[in-house]
Order: C-alpha cells, then structure tokens, then sequence
C-alpha cells in the first residue's frame, strides 16, 4: 500500500462514526446526486445483477444499488476496515446478497465478471495515473453489456471555477444547517483529494474502451459519469 493510500485509509477510519451523519449538508445535491447514478443503471428492477461497489465506505451507495435492484448481489471493496464496519451495519437487512472485503482496490484483484461497477465519492482521492489504470482494470472486469458509474467530486474547468464551486459548496452547506466541526473535518479529508475534470475523464474512458460515456448529472463540484463496455 503506497503513503497515499495509508493516508486516505487513515483520514476514514477517523471519521467513521461522523461520516454519514452529514451526508446530505456536505453534498447538496444528496437526491439528485445519488437518484442519476442509480438511475444510469439501466436495468431490469428484477434483475439478477451482480455488481462491484469501489470505494464502498459507510455502504451508501451499495444500499441504493440493493434496494433499487432486489435480486442484486453486490461486492464491497474499502481500504478503511472502520467505514466497512458501518457498512456491515447499514446493510444488515439484505446481508445475504452482500460480500465485504477490505483492500486497496488500486492494487487488488477487482474480481468478476460484473454487470455493473459503481463507485461514489471515492476515486477522486487517487492520483491521474491510477485513475486511468483503474479505468481500464474496471473495463476488464465488466461482462459485454456491462456498465461503470461514478458518482464523484470533480475539478473545475479552470482555477476560477475550481474556486467557485469550492466557495458554492461551503456556502450551501452552511445553508443546509452543517455543524461547523463536520464542515471542518470535510475540509480536513479533502487534503487528500485529487480531483480531475469530468472532461478528462469522460476521455479516459474512452481510451480504456468504454463506449457511450456521458456525464448523467452535475453540480458544481459533484458529477455522475460512467460508460458501457460493449464486448
């Protein structure tokens, strides 16, 4: 596991605990954020899905996936063994379509085949270089047919913008009533963020071979994105 990793894994475990109770003040977006990345998963409700939840955390989007989809079953992979915890936790009622591993999914085996690979507020945290690589290791664990999303923080266009929505987001954060200590420790974690801009990485999808990318929905600093691997 390189320091960066170390780093992230250690900055979740403590704040496990703290971590989903502002969810919806840290992103503003919360409905419509997570509502287009499950929605991108264009399948039949009843569907047997076998699905890859990256970066899993605290289970949250792992939880959407599970109820929007009850045949689903869905592997959970976090560096953070305090977050995965809480996930256990959270999904309990459905604990039989769920498996739980902890590891760096930078380097670790991704597993599969899959129909559909999610990840939500995770990826952003890695370096462009693994960013790409794991975007082609995710092609290479879909079946034909199969479908990656991303729900995640993005960079801005340009400085300015980058900026501005980092101001937006405090400010609409403050406005959703974010306790002050949540707020700072949100902005403590985001030292480990290397965002990069929806553009680039539509353009790197397309190179690891995934047809079809398109960005669902964004705002501001938050975006849901994803391809198709046809063959």
């Amino acid at each position: 596991m390189s320091a960066a990793h170390s780093t992230v894994r250690s900055a979740f475990d403590l704040t496990a605990t703290e971590y989903d109770r502002a969810r919806r003040q840290l992103v503003p977006c919360f409905d419509e954020f997570y509502r287009a990345a499950v929605a991108m998963l264009d399948f039949p409700r009843e569907a047997p899905l076998e699905a890859l939840d990256l970066g899993a955390g605290t289970g949250l989007m792992a939880g959407f996936v599970a109820s929007a989809f009850p045949g689903a079953r869905i592997t959970l992979i976090d560096i953070a063994p305090a977050m995965l915890a809480r996930a256990q936790a959270r999904l309990a009622p459905v604990i039989d379509r769920i498996r739980i591993i902890e590891a760096d999914y930078v380097q670790a085996p991704l597993g599969g085949p899959f129909d559909a690979i999610v990840s939500a507020l995770s990826i952003h945290h890695l370096e462009d270089p693994d960013k790409r690589g794991l975007f082609g290791r995710i092609f290479g664990a879909l079946k034909p047919g199969g479908i990656f999303v991303n729900a995640d923080q993005v960079a801005g266009a340009t400085p300015a913008r980058e900026r501005r929505h980092k101001d937006e987001w405090i400010a609409h954060a403050r406005a959703l009533g974010v306790a002050e200590d949540d707020l700072a420790a949100a902005i403590d974690r985001m030292k480990c963020d290397r965002p990069a801009t929806v553009a680039a990485q539509l353009r790197w999808l397309q190179e690891a071979g995934f047809a079809s990318v398109d960005c669902a929905f964004k705002a501001g600093m938050f975006a849901v994105f994803g391809g198709y691997r046809l063959s």
